[in-house]
Protein backbone atom coordinates (compact mmCIF):
# COMPACT_ATOMS: atom_id res chain seq x y z
CA UNK A 1 0.00 0.00 0.00
CA UNK A 2 1.08 3.50 -0.58
CA UNK A 3 1.36 5.70 2.11
CA UNK A 4 0.69 9.47 -0.29
CA UNK A 5 -1.88 10.34 2.31
CA UNK A 6 -3.27 10.68 5.79
CA UNK A 7 -5.90 9.30 4.85
CA UNK A 8 -3.88 6.22 3.43
CA UNK A 9 -2.08 6.02 6.50
CA UNK A 10 -5.66 5.90 8.50
CA UNK A 11 -7.01 3.59 6.00
CA UNK A 12 -4.00 0.98 7.01
CA UNK A 13 -4.25 2.02 10.70
CA UNK A 14 -7.74 0.69 10.59
CA UNK A 15 -6.76 -2.39 8.91
CA UNK A 16 -4.18 -3.28 12.17
CA UNK A 17 -7.25 -2.79 14.13
CA UNK A 18 -9.62 -4.69 12.71
CA UNK A 19 -6.66 -7.64 12.24
CA UNK A 20 -6.25 -6.92 16.15
CA UNK A 21 -9.34 -7.20 17.13
CA UNK A 22 -10.53 -10.33 15.61
CA UNK A 23 -7.16 -12.01 16.83
CA UNK A 24 -8.32 -11.04 20.39
CA UNK A 25 -11.75 -12.47 19.51
CA UNK A 26 -9.87 -16.19 18.88
CA UNK A 27 -7.77 -15.19 21.92
CA UNK A 28 -10.61 -14.45 24.53
CA UNK A 29 -12.23 -17.41 24.95
CA UNK A 30 -8.86 -19.14 25.82
CA UNK A 31 -8.32 -16.76 28.21
CA UNK A 32 -11.20 -16.78 29.93
CA UNK A 33 -11.12 -20.74 30.04
CA UNK A 34 -7.89 -20.69 31.92
CA UNK A 35 -9.00 -18.00 34.05
CA UNK A 36 -9.88 -19.10 37.23
CA UNK A 37 -11.28 -16.00 39.05
CA UNK A 38 -14.87 -15.92 38.57
CA UNK A 39 -14.76 -12.05 38.24
CA UNK A 40 -11.62 -12.69 36.25
CA UNK A 41 -13.12 -15.13 33.75
CA UNK A 42 -16.28 -12.96 33.77
CA UNK A 43 -14.20 -9.91 32.70
CA UNK A 44 -12.80 -11.63 30.09
CA UNK A 45 -15.87 -12.89 28.48
CA UNK A 46 -17.48 -9.51 28.86
CA UNK A 47 -14.65 -7.97 27.12
CA UNK A 48 -15.22 -11.06 24.43
CA UNK A 49 -18.94 -9.47 23.48
CA UNK A 50 -17.08 -5.88 23.58
CA UNK A 51 -14.36 -6.79 21.24
CA UNK A 52 -17.25 -7.70 18.69
CA UNK A 53 -18.84 -4.47 19.26
CA UNK A 54 -15.46 -3.33 18.13
CA UNK A 55 -14.80 -5.31 15.31
CA UNK A 56 -18.17 -4.24 14.30
CA UNK A 57 -18.11 -0.31 14.45
CA UNK A 58 -14.73 -0.77 12.48
CA UNK A 59 -16.30 -2.76 9.69
CA UNK A 60 -19.02 0.77 9.85
CA UNK A 61 -16.15 2.87 9.14
CA UNK A 62 -14.80 0.85 6.51
CA UNK A 63 -18.01 0.89 4.67
CA UNK A 64 -18.44 4.51 4.83
CA UNK A 65 -14.75 4.81 3.61
CA UNK A 66 -15.68 2.54 0.94
CA UNK A 67 -12.77 0.36 1.64
CA UNK A 68 -12.21 -3.32 2.50
CA UNK A 69 -11.10 -3.90 5.98
CA UNK A 70 -8.64 -7.17 5.12
CA UNK A 71 -5.64 -7.26 3.76
CA UNK A 72 -3.22 -6.57 6.72
CA UNK A 73 -1.97 -8.95 9.90
CA UNK A 74 -1.43 -6.66 13.10
CA UNK A 75 2.30 -8.19 14.02
CA UNK A 76 2.06 -6.50 17.29
CA UNK A 77 -1.29 -8.08 18.35
CA UNK A 78 0.08 -11.27 17.08
CA UNK A 79 3.29 -11.15 19.26
CA UNK A 80 0.88 -10.34 22.17
CA UNK A 81 -1.20 -12.84 21.84
CA UNK A 82 1.70 -15.48 21.63
CA UNK A 83 2.99 -14.06 24.62
CA UNK A 84 -0.26 -14.61 26.36
CA UNK A 85 -0.64 -18.29 25.02
CA UNK A 86 2.39 -19.10 26.45
CA UNK A 87 0.72 -17.77 30.16
CA UNK A 88 -2.63 -20.04 28.78
CA UNK A 89 -0.13 -23.31 28.11
CA UNK A 90 1.36 -22.75 31.53
CA UNK A 91 0.63 -25.29 34.69
CA UNK A 92 1.21 -23.49 38.18
CA UNK A 93 -0.48 -21.77 41.36
CA UNK A 94 -4.51 -21.12 39.96
CA UNK A 95 -3.51 -17.18 41.62
CA UNK A 96 -0.40 -16.78 39.95
CA UNK A 97 -1.32 -17.83 36.83
CA UNK A 98 -4.64 -15.58 36.84
CA UNK A 99 -2.21 -12.60 37.70
CA UNK A 100 -0.03 -13.36 34.54
CA UNK A 101 -2.63 -13.53 32.67
CA UNK A 102 -4.06 -10.34 33.57
CA UNK A 103 -0.65 -8.62 32.51
CA UNK A 104 -1.05 -10.36 28.93
CA UNK A 105 -4.44 -8.93 28.67
CA UNK A 106 -3.59 -5.39 29.98
CA UNK A 107 -0.46 -5.28 27.19
CA UNK A 108 -3.11 -6.03 24.87
CA UNK A 109 -5.65 -3.15 26.27
CA UNK A 110 -2.52 -0.49 25.79
CA UNK A 111 -1.51 -1.72 22.59
CA UNK A 112 -5.65 -0.67 21.70
CA UNK A 113 -5.31 2.19 23.72
CA UNK A 114 -2.40 4.00 21.55
CA UNK A 115 -4.12 2.44 18.48
CA UNK A 116 -7.32 3.65 18.89
CA UNK A 117 -6.10 7.17 19.85
CA UNK A 118 -4.08 7.39 16.86
CA UNK A 119 -6.91 6.36 14.43
CA UNK A 120 -9.37 8.67 16.35
CA UNK A 121 -6.86 12.07 15.97
CA UNK A 122 -6.96 10.91 12.21
CA UNK A 123 -10.45 10.85 11.50
CA UNK A 124 -10.86 14.28 13.70
CA UNK A 125 -7.96 15.65 11.17
CA UNK A 126 -9.94 14.19 8.41
CA UNK A 127 -13.60 15.53 9.04
CA UNK A 128 -14.24 11.79 9.86
CA UNK A 129 -16.81 13.16 12.36
CA UNK A 130 -18.93 10.14 13.03
CA UNK A 131 -15.91 7.64 12.89
CA UNK A 132 -14.08 9.97 15.03
CA UNK A 133 -17.11 9.44 17.82
CA UNK A 134 -17.36 5.84 17.36
CA UNK A 135 -13.73 5.13 17.78
CA UNK A 136 -13.61 7.59 21.25
CA UNK A 137 -16.11 5.66 22.29
CA UNK A 138 -14.23 1.91 21.03
CA UNK A 139 -11.14 3.95 23.34
CA UNK A 140 -13.34 4.61 26.51
CA UNK A 141 -13.92 0.99 26.62
CA UNK A 142 -10.48 -0.12 26.31
CA UNK A 143 -9.60 2.15 28.98
CA UNK A 144 -12.88 1.12 31.06
CA UNK A 145 -11.18 -2.56 30.93
CA UNK A 146 -7.41 -1.81 31.65
CA UNK A 147 -9.22 -0.22 34.93
CA UNK A 148 -11.37 -3.15 35.60
CA UNK A 149 -8.24 -5.21 35.27
CA UNK A 150 -6.18 -3.04 37.29
CA UNK A 151 -9.13 -3.36 39.92
CA UNK A 152 -8.62 -7.04 39.92
CA UNK A 153 -5.28 -7.03 39.41
CA UNK A 154 -5.06 -5.23 43.13
CA UNK A 155 -7.92 -5.93 44.92
CA UNK A 156 -8.09 -9.98 44.49
CA UNK A 157 -5.54 -11.66 42.05
CA UNK A 158 -2.51 -10.03 42.97
CA UNK A 159 -3.14 -10.20 46.78
CA UNK A 160 -3.30 -14.07 46.33
CA UNK A 161 -0.95 -14.27 44.33
CA UNK A 162 1.35 -12.43 47.31
CA UNK A 163 -0.12 -15.23 49.52
CA UNK A 164 1.10 -17.75 47.36
CA UNK A 165 4.50 -16.40 47.17
CA UNK A 166 4.73 -16.19 51.09
CA UNK A 167 4.07 -19.44 51.62
CA UNK A 168 0.38 -18.29 52.88
CA UNK A 169 -2.47 -20.97 51.76
CA UNK A 170 -3.84 -19.36 49.10
CA UNK A 171 -7.93 -19.23 48.32
CA UNK A 172 -7.78 -21.34 45.56
CA UNK A 173 -5.86 -24.13 44.61
CA UNK A 174 -3.49 -24.92 41.91
CA UNK A 175 -4.73 -27.54 39.15
CA UNK A 176 -3.76 -28.39 35.62
CA UNK A 177 -5.68 -26.89 32.52
CA UNK A 178 -4.66 -27.32 29.71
Amino acid sequence: MSMDSLKDLYVDELKDLYNAENQLLKALPKMAKKASAPELKRAFQDHLTQTQGHVDRLEKIFKGLGEKPSGKTCKAMKGLVEEGKEVIEEDGDDSVLDAALIGAAQRVEHYEIAGYGVVRTFASLLGEEDAMASLQRTLNEEAETDKKLTRLAESIINVEASEAENGEKPKRKATKRR
